[in-house]
This record gives structure tokens, sequence and C-alpha cells, in this order.
């Protein structure tokens, strides 16, 4: 079957599911509005968002670490979500704000206990993703990465779902301003697409809805308020966003503060620290 994009936009100040016909969407009435226009909202509406840590190779050999036996995860509250074309906030008095383009997998079933092989029919589709992640909380929330990866704004997918999407030999892009900081394969993947799915779901039950986010190739790094990062996916689409400076403060007098350690800094930077004269010890676990 052809490949099919559904997008959900506001039209005329109700949330509706349109269809991608080239550079126009169109609504099941007949009502169309030219795609470079809409106000675009998430294209799904998920209980959970649930993110693999390392899975690219080219991430892997950038941070000089090796790969547990099998895939490690974190989450993302919903509250993150953000669409095609929104701002994504970076709270004032935070400096390490970083993007990582992914891909998103969409559950269209419920499936609990599900073999790899019969993985495919319990995915809706497909979009692009940007797992943002504020590492000034890295010290702190290293092991939930709640913060770093939940904060508000920082789960843009988009600008639709796409399905019978084949997820094999696609590249995926990222630009900031215009310039490519992000270029990989899926084929660099360690676990697919179904392996991951199937993973999650031998505790977990997914339901329709649901998202998935994959894993980024290496080249992550952090973006300024004015920047407009760009993921691109083959077969998937273009996903923009805008970074823009929160007006407020993180409150300073509680919970822990903003900071830029050693640790943060070397995530943040990827390979770049060490030319920096910094060292720090590799952690298994990074995103």
């Amino acid at each position: 079957m052809p490949s099919v994009e559904i997008r959900r936009i506001l039209l005329d100040g109700v949330a509706v599911e349109v269809r991608c016909l080239g550079d126009r969407l169109e609504a099941a009435d007949g009502r169309s509005v030219p795609a470079a226009s809409a106000l675009h909202l998430p294209p799904c509406t998920p209980t959970k968002i649930v993110c693999v840590h390392l899975n690219y190779q080219s991430r892997v050999q950038e941070f000089m670490t090796t790969l547990p036996p099998a895939p490690t995860y974190f989450h993302k509250p919903v509250s993150a979500l953000n669409a095609h074309r929104g701002h994504v906030v970076r709270p004032a008095g935070c400096k390490w704000l970083n993007y990582e383009g992914e891909i998103a997998i969409v559950i269209g079933r419920t499936c609990r206990n599900v073999d790899p092989a019969d993985v495919d029919a319990c995915i809706a589709g497909f979009s692009v993703a940007n797992d943002f992640g504020l590492h000034d909380f890295r010290d702190t929330d290293a092991g939930s990465m709640l913060r770093v990866k939940g904060s508000d704004t920082l789960c843009p997918l988009g600008p639709g779902l796409v399905s019978d999407w084949d997820f094999a030999h696609k590249t995926i892009e990222t630009t900031v301003n215009g310039k490519v900081v992000q270029a990989g394969n899926t084929d660099e993947m360690v676990w697919d697409m179904h392996y991951l799915v199937a993973d999650i779901a031998r505790t977990i039950t997914l339901v329709p809805g649901d998202v998935i986010l994959s894993g980024t190739p290496a080249g992550s790094r952090p973006v300024v308020p004015g920047d407009e990062v760009s993921v691109t996916v083959e077969g998937l689409g273009t996903l923009t966003n805008t970074i823009t400076e929160g007006p407020v403060a993180v409150r300073a007098d509680i919970g822990a503060q903003p900071t830029s350690s050693e640790e943060v800094v070397s995530t943040a930077l990827g390979g770049d620290w060490e030319l920096r004269g910094i060292r720090s010890p590799r952690r298994a676990v990074i995103t």
C-alpha cells in the first residue's frame, strides 16, 4: 500500500485530522488549507512517550562507550509535547539545550507481550521527532532524565504521521539555521523499530497514540534562542522548530539549580569537549 500522511491542525479553531496532499491539507469534509500556513498540532495524542538511550552506532562511537546487551530507556511526560513550527523554550538562566533528531514510532493498536515479527500490525505509523535535552539539569536528573528531557516544549513531533513506511535504509538529517549538524541512516541502528516496540511491550501495555523515540545519530550540540532547527527523515518529511528564551528563570528558592559541571559540558558538547582540555569518565548511558 502507498504511504499516507495524516496531520493534526487547528482548522477554524478546532483540532482536525487532515490528509496531506502535496502542498495542501484536506479535511474529510472537503475543507482545504495550504500546508505552509496551517497551525500544526502534534500528530498523535500519546498516554506515554518512551525513549531509548544510545542506539545509533555513530553516537556510540562519538562518546567512546559500549552498549549494554539490551536497550535502556527513559520517559518524557506528555506535557513536553510540541509540534511542527512550535517554539522550543530554553528557560532563562539555562544554556545547555541540545537538539537530537530522531524517528518516532506511533502505536496504532493495544499491544502487550507481542512477538517482534508481529509488531508491524501494532504500529500506526512514523513521525519525525526532536528529542531536545536541557542538560543544565543533568547533574541531578541523569538517572531519570525527567527535567533534562521532560521539560515543557522539549518533544516536538511532526509534521505528520506516515503509515506504511519502511524504516530500512532511510536517511536522517538535522540542520541548524540551514547548516547540516547531524547526518545518519537507520541502518546504523543497533535495535530496530520492531525490536524496541516488542521490548517495551513485554511489561508495559502500549495503547494507540503512544510514542517510542528510537535514538539519535552523532552530532547533538547546544542551540541558542533564535536558532531554527530542522530534522528531515527520508519519506517522513521535515520537522522545524525555533528556539526561544523563556521569560522567567527557573526558581532559585527551591530544588536543584542549573549547572555547567564537567559532566554537563562533556555531554552537551559531545566529542568536542575533549579538545577543550576537559576530561571526564565516560558514562555507560548517554542520550
